[in-house]
This record gives structure tokens, sequence and C-alpha cells, in this order.
């Protein structure tokens, strides 16, 4: 199966995508499966199974991570629709994503404490609540494990995709703007698929609170590393 691999440039990236639609079939039957996380547990059961390597894999699939930045990206389009929401707001907006990007990094600090962690796991999780294209980039210059914070930022956008719903009705936030706020700045892109699912208002915020989160976070990075 490695040479079949190694024979077809796009070989991994095809498993990757058919685990996706795989997973968006069973979302669509079992609402709380997660549709990334069902492929990603899929294209490693097929991996096990037939034995395939991950650096095989890769060489196929690294061509979809190309596309992550254009898409981070294309996340300004419901924004842009939503502007005038953004600047009736800016304020608030600024101020949410703030706090929320403090309260990430300020808990990594305070678990990195309180369980012993060396300071390069610490640096690999600060960036846990950012789009991997930034995180990856934080992450390098702190002298983390990149491998750890892609695997990091995935689950922390996987759980804030599942439990948004239910976290902001437990704490009743029922503001359109405040709930993309909150999705956006814990969760990222991943987080952000399940605000444009609420409306174009959480989309747009949520879309917001990825990029100014990150930048926020980079700015941020080496003040919170130097602390622990």
């Amino acid at each position: 199966m490695n040479n079949i691999m190694l024979e077809s440039l796009f070989f991994g990236a095809a498993i990757s995508i058919a685990g996706y639609i795989a997973g968006i079939f069973l979302h669509k039957k079992l609402s709380v499966l997660n549709p990334l996380l069902t492929a990603i547990v899929l294209v490693i059961l097929f991996l096990k199974i037939f034995k395939i390597d991950f650096e095989t894999y890769n060489m196929g699939a690294e061509y979809i991570s190309y596309l992550l930045t254009p898409a981070t990206v294309c996340l300004a389009i419901p924004l842009y629709r939503q502007i005038s929401v953004l600047k009736a707001h800016a304020k608030e907006v600024f101020i949410g994503i703030l706090a929320g990007v403090i309260a990430s990094m300020g808990s990594i600090l305070l678990m990195s404490y309180l369980f012993g962690l060396t300071h390069e796991q610490y640096v690999t999780l600060l960036p846990k609540s950012i789009t991997t294209a930034i995180g990856i980039g934080v992450s390098d210059e702190l002298g983390g494990i990149q491998a750890i914070t892609i695997a990091a930022i995935i689950i922390t956008g996987i759980l804030g995709n599942i439990t948004a719903e239910w976290i902001l009705k437990l704490f009743r936030i029922k503001n359109p703007v405040a709930k993309g706020l909150a999705i956006g700045t814990a969760s990222h892109a991943i987080g952000t698929t399940k605000a444009l699912e609420m409306g174009e208002i959480e989309g747009a915020m949520s879309s917001l609170s990825i990029a100014v989160a990150g930048l926020i976070t980079v700015a941020a990075a080496s003040f919170f590393a130097s602390l622990f």
C-alpha cells in the first residue's frame, strides 16, 4: 500500500477528503458526531489497517494544508457584509477579543504551574486558541513542538464546535455579536463553522475574532512565555 501511495502524488489528499465526506454523511445521521473529528479517526484507522506510515501519507495530504490560509482569508466575506455591525460595536468587539485571549493564555499559564509542565510544553500550548496558520509560527518562534501545537489547536476547535451552543445556552448569552466573538476567540476557524450555522452576524464576528485574536496572541506570546 505504501508503494501505491508513493506512486500517486495525491493519494493522501484523496484519503483525507474521503474521510471528511464520510464524516459529513455520519454527521447528518447522528448530529453529535463532528465531521472533522470523525474524518481524523477514519484516516487514522485507514493508515493503521493498511500499515501506512505517516510520512508516506503526508506526501500527498500536505497539499491540503496549502488551502488553509486562503480558506481563512475567505472568512472576511461575511465580515464585510456585516461591517456596519462591527462599526457600531467596535469598542466592545476589541475588549471582548482581548479578554478572550488573556483568558486563554492565562489558563494555560495556570495549568502549566498546576501540572508541572516544562517551558517547552507550556509554549507549545500557548497558541491553542488561534488558527493553525498563525499558531504554528508562534509555537516555532517560542521554541514549542509544532506537531503538538497543531493537535492542540485542532482539539480546541473541535471542542468549541461541539460545545458552543450548549455553553452559550448555559450562560444565557443571546446577543449574536457576543456569541460570534466568544466562539471565534476561543475556537478559531473550526468553531467559526458553528458560528456561521447560527447566523450571519455570529459568523462575521467569529471571523473577525480569528484575525484579531491571532494578532493579539502574536503580540502577547513573548510576554506570556517569559512568565513560566
